[in-house]
C-alpha cells in the first residue's frame, strides 16, 4: 500500500551544507535556519525617543511634585483594584494552567531549535543557571517577612492567627507555580520564535502570528515599548526593596537611628553610581563573577540558619508547606475584591502587586529563561522553569521563614519588630554570629542591586535598539539611571510608607503588560500549531489511517506500507 503525498521536490531535506530556503521548504518539515539580525542598527529612535520621554516625564512630575504624584497613584490604585484586579487574579492562575497544558498536550515535544539539536547547556549547568534566576532581592525581602506577616495576620476569611500552614500556603502560592508560568509564556515565545523561526529577540517579534508584518511596524513598537515600560517599573520596585533593606541594616548595625529617605536616596544613588561605573568600565564579566559569589553567599546564608535555627522546626514544615498549598490553591487562587474592602486592600497589597511585579519582570526573566534554554523540549522547558525555582523557594522560606514562625511562636515578636525590611535581622539577631551575617544580608543585597540593575538595562537598551544583544552603552547607562531615579520617585511618593509607593505604581505600571501577555499566548499557540513537528504529525495520521484502511479492505491482513512520489503530483 502507498501513501501518497502531494509534497514538491524541493520538500526533501537538504544537506547540511546547502540548507534550502524557508519560504521553500514544506511546512512538515524541518527548516535550516539562522538567527535574525536586527533591522538596521543603532536606536530605534521612535521606541527609545517615546519611552524615554514618558520616563523623564515621570521623574521630573515626582521630584517636582510628590504629593500630587502620590495622591494621582492612589486614585490609579484604587480604580485599578475595583475594575481590573479580576484580570491580574484570572490570567496569572491562566498562565498556570497554559503552560501545563502546553507542556502535557502535542506540543510538548517540539523543540525550542532544529528537530536533531541538543541542549545548549547540560542538564545540570541549566539547572544550576535556573537556580541563580530564582535567588535575588525579592527573595531576601520577603523570605522572613511573608510568611511571620501570615501567620501574624492571616489574609482576610482565612481564620485565627497563628497557623503556620496557611502562612506558608499563602506565601508558596506567590513564590512558587504563579510566577514562574507567567515567565514560561514570555521565555517560550521568545525561545520558540528566535531559536525555531530565526526571529529577532524582540518581543514584539513573537507576535508575527497574529499581526504578521505589521510586527516590525507601530503595532510592535508599541508592544516593545510596554515591555520597556513594564521592566523599568519593575526593576525599580525591586532596587527599591534592596535600598529599603539595606537602610534598615544600617540603622540595626551600624546604629544609625531613625535613617528617613535622604539615607534611601543615597544608597540608591551610591548603587546606581557603582552600576554606571561597571558599565562604563566593561567589567561585566565581573559583574557576572560576583553574582555567582552572591549565589554561594546565599547558600551559606540559609544553611548557616538552617543549622543554628529551628531545624528540625523547617524540615517539619516542608511536607506542611506542600500539603497546606495543595489544599488552599483554589481559594487562593479565587480570591478577590468582591469579598469585600478588607480582602481587596489586602490583594493590593500581597497577591495583586506580587502577580503586578511578575508580569513587570517577564520580558527580563524570559529573555534569560530563553537564553539558557536552545535545544530543550517545551515538556522539559516548562517542567525545568516550574519546578526548579519552585523548590528553591520552598526550602528557602521553609528554612527562613521557618525560623521566623518558631521564633513567633516562642514569644519573640518578628511581625511587630519595626517595617517588613528590618524583620530579617531581627530574626538573625536571635542567632549567633548576628553582626556578620547582617553585613552578609547587605553585601548580597547589593550585589544583587547593581547586578539586577545591570541585567535590565541590558533587556532596555536591547528593546530600544532593535533587539541588539550587545546595546550600546549609552544606552544601557541611561536605563540603568533612570531605573534608579524612578526607584527614588516610586519611594518618595508612598510618604512615610515607602514600599506602599513601590507597590501601588507597580500596579499600575504592569495592568498594560496584562493584555500583551494574553495576546502574547494566543500568538504562541498559532505558532506552534503550524510547526513543522505539528503538521507532520497530523500528515502522518491521516496518511496512516487511510493507508491501513486500504489495506485491510483489499488485502485482509496481508499487506504493507510503502512512500512513493505521488505520479499525479
Amino acid at each position: 500500500m502507498a501513501i501518497r503525498t502531494a509534497a514538491p521536490d524541493s520538500a526533501a531535506p537538504a544537506g547540511p551544507d546547502s540548507p534550502p530556503a524557508t519560504d521553500d521548504l514544506h511546512p512538515a518539515l524541518d527548516a535550516s535556519i539562522e538567527l535574525s539580525e536586527p533591522r538596521g542598527s543603532g536606536l530605534d529612535k521612535v521606541v527609545f525617543g517615546v519611552t524615554a520621554l514618558i520616563a523623564v516625564g515621570f521623574l521630573v512630575w515626582g521630584l517636582v511634585s510628590t504629593a500630587s504624584l502620590s495622591s494621582a497613584s492612589e486614585r490609579g490604585l484604587a480604580w485599578t483594584m475595583t475594575n481590573t484586579g479580576w484580570i491580574f487574579v484570572l490570567t496569572a492562575s491562566a498562565f498556570v494552567v497554559f503552560v501545563i497544558w502546553l507542556a502535557m498536550g502535542r506540543f510538548g515535544n517540539i523543540p525550542l531549535g532544529r528537530d536533531d539539536e541538543q541542549p545548549e547547556f547540560r542538564t545540570v549547568s541549566w539547572i544550576a543557571m535556573m537556580f541563580s534566576a530564582g535567588m535575588g532581592i525579592g527573595l531576601m525581602f520577603y523570605g522572613v517577612s511573608e510568611p511571620v506577616s501570615h501567620f501574624a495576620t492571616p489574609p482576610p476569611g482565612t481564620g485565627a492567627t497563628g497557623s503556620a500552614q496557611t502562612a506558608m500556603a499563602t506565601t508558596l502560592f506567590h513564590w512558587t507555580l504563579h510566577p514562574w508560568a507567567i515567565y514560561a509564556v514570555v521565555g517560550l515565545a521568545i525561545a520558540y520564535g528566535t531559536y525555531r523561526k530565526g526571529r529577532v529577540q524582540l518581543v514584539s517579534a513573537a507576535f508575527e502570528p497574529l499581526l504578521g508584518s505589521r510586527a516590525h511596524g507601530p503595532a510592535g513598537k508599541v508592544i516593545d515599548m510596554l515591555a520597556i515600560f513594564a521592566t523599568l517599573f519593575g526593576s525599580a520596585a525591586s532596587l527599591g526593596l534592596g535600598a529599603l533593606q539595606i537602610r534598615s541594616g544600617l540603622e540595626i548595625v551600624g546604629g544609625i537611628g531613625g535613617a528617613g529617605n535622604t539615607v534611601l536616596v543615597a544608597i540608591i544613588a551610591l548603587l546606581t553610581v557603582a552600576f554606571v561605573l561597571s558599565a562604563v568600565s566593561g567589567v561585566a564579566k565581573g559583574i557576572q563573577y560576583l553574582s555567582n559569589i552572591n549565589m554561594v553567599l546565599a547558600l551559606v546564608l540559609a544553611a548557616f540558619v538552617f543549622v543554628v535555627g529551628p531545624t528540625v522546626f523547617m524540615l517539619n514544615l516542608l511536607p506542611t508547606a506542600i500539603g497546606s498549598y495543595a489544599g488552599q490553591l483554589p481559594e487562593m487562587a479565587s480570591r478577590t475584591g468582591a469579598e469585600g474592602a478588607a480582602v481587596s486592600e489586602w490583594l493590593a497589597g500581597w497577591t495583586v502587586f506580587y502577580w503586578a511585579w511578575w508580569l513587570s519582570w517577564t520580558p527580563f526573566v524570559g529573555m534569560f529563561i530563553a537564553r539558557i534554554s536552545r535545544g530543550r523540549t517545551i515538556r522539559q522547558f516548562v517542567t525545568g522553569v516550574l519546578l526548579v525555582p519552585s523548590l528553591v523557594s520552598l526550602v528557602w522560606f521553609a528554612i527562613f521563614g521557618g525560623a521566623a514562625i518558631k521564633l513567633q511562636q516562642d514569644g519573640v515578636d518578628i511581625a511587630g519588630a519595626g517595617g517588613i525590611e528590618s524583620q530579617l535581622f531581627t530574626v538573625l539577631d536571635q542567632f549567633p554570629l548576628a553582626t556578620v551575617s547582617s553585613i552578609l544580608v547587605m553585601v548580597l543585597v547589593a550585589i544583587f542591586f547593581v547586578s539586577g540593575a545591570d541585567a535590565a538595562s541590558i533587556v532596555m537598551g536591547s528593546l530600544s535598539e532593535k533587539g541588539a544583544l550587545e546595546p550600546r552603552k549609552p544606552t544601557v547607562i541611561f536605563w540603568g539611571v533612570a531605573t534608579g531615579l524612578v526607584a527614588i520617585v516610586m519611594l518618595l511618593a508612598g510618604g512615610e510608607d515607602a514600599l506602599s509607593g513601590l507597590q501601588t505604581i507597580t500596579i499600575i505600571a504592569a495592568l498594560p503588560f496584562v493584555l500583551v501577555m494574553v495576546a502574547l499566548a494566543v500568538a504562541l499557540v498559532k505558532d506552534l500549531s503550524n510547526d513543522p513537528l505539528v503538521v507532520r504529525r497530523q500528515y502522518a495520521i491521516e496518511a496512516v489511517e487511510a493507508a491501513v484502511v486500504t489495506g485491510i479492505t483489499e488485502h485482509g491482513d496481508d499487506f504493507v506500507l510503502a512512500v512513493e512520489k505521488d505520479p499525479e503530483a
